[in-house]
């Protein structure tokens, strides 16, 4: 019942383009560079806080599947997944930025990288709830 609960609210974050570049999105609603970082780095947050979420439900579960199972597998596994796929994010996107050249675009890339990601990963998370 919790879990149906977390997942509903997770859901919610959710924005209905979640397929959409996140940098479009937020230049849609800006009109310069600096409009553009300030609004990615809040829709970055909130993301990053619904994976929070997603996380703990999915930490929940797992716990929940192990204890059920009698084996200690599926939390190790989880945590071993999102160490792998933080540090994929983290390089990804560091790699996605140096597309730019340097520019100015620079940071806006890097942070639309890990906005899409992120929302991907929540997607990801729920999906096996």
């Amino acid at each position: 019942m919790v879990t149906r609960c977390l997942f509903g609210l997770v859901l919610a974050a959710l924005p209905a383009t979640v397929s959409a570049d996140p940098s479009l999105e937020c230049s849609l609603v800006s009109s310069s560079q600096v409009e553009t970082s300030a609004c990615l780095a809040e829709v970055e947050k909130r993301v990053d806080e619904t994976l929070g979420i997603a996380l703990n439900s999915a930490r929940a579960s797992a716990t929940e599947l192990d204890e059920i199972t009698g084996r200690t597998v599926a939390l190790p596994a989880l945590e071993a997944s999102q160490a792998a796929w933080d540090a994929y994010r983290a390089a990804h996107c560091e790699y996605t930025g140096t597309l730019s050249g340097g520019g100015s675009g620079t940071g806006i890339s890097i942070r639309s990288c890990r906005i899409s990601l992120t929302r991907a990963r929540v997607e990801e998370l729920l999906s096996r709830l």
